[in-house]
């Protein structure tokens, strides 16, 4: 995917979610860092072009609710997370930039819980790779990128990487 393809996803995605959330107001975006924090903006700025309603984002860091802490090589990079409250009565979703297993969605939602308990949580996915681990699902995608497994996906944002762009290494 070039820039022009990311962008066109992320306006499709901002019309899907305004679509299927009738009360916008109630959503936030929790960007998972540091793609998703950045596609979570991006959707937010179409959700307010096409729709003149700012929506809340949020940062939701799922470094400590991973699982595989203990098996990782390197430990992770703690991020702040920073979401609106209180949750209660709102729609979370969840933004990030590849679904893969759904481990990373899992650990999200663990920190989400940590804030409140949402009315419900919804996830967005700029690419959908498959080979799920969890029974754990997109409600939005960008693209649905079947790969193998031993591929790797990179997302890479001008603001983030200083280019833009989807790659199949």
């Amino acid at each position: 995917m070039d820039a022009a393809a990311i962008t066109k996803a992320l306006r499709r995605i901002a019309h899907e979610i305004i679509e299927r959330n009738p009360d916008i107001r109630s959503v936030i975006l929790a960007g998972i860092p540091s793609r998703g924090v950045e596609i979570a903006r991006r959707i937010a700025d179409f959700v307010r072009q096409i729709d003149k309603i700012d929506i809340d984002t949020g940062v939701i860091d799922v470094a400590m609710h991973r699982d595989d802490v203990g098996t990782r090589r390197e430990l992770p990079v703690v991020r702040e997370s920073n979401l609106p409250l209180p949750l209660e009565g709102r729609t979370v979703i969840i933004v990030d930039d590849v679904l893969f297993t759904g481990r990373t969605v899992r650990a999200a939602m663990d920190a989400i819980g940590s804030f409140g308990r949402p009315a419900r949580i919804q996830l967005a996915a700029l690419i959908d790779r498959g080979h799920r681990e969890l029974p754990i699902r997109a409600d939005y995608v960008g693209k649905n990128l079947p790969t193998a497994l031993e591929q790797d996906v990179q997302v890479r944002l001008e603001q983030i990487d200083g280019e833009e762009g989807v790659w199949i290494k």
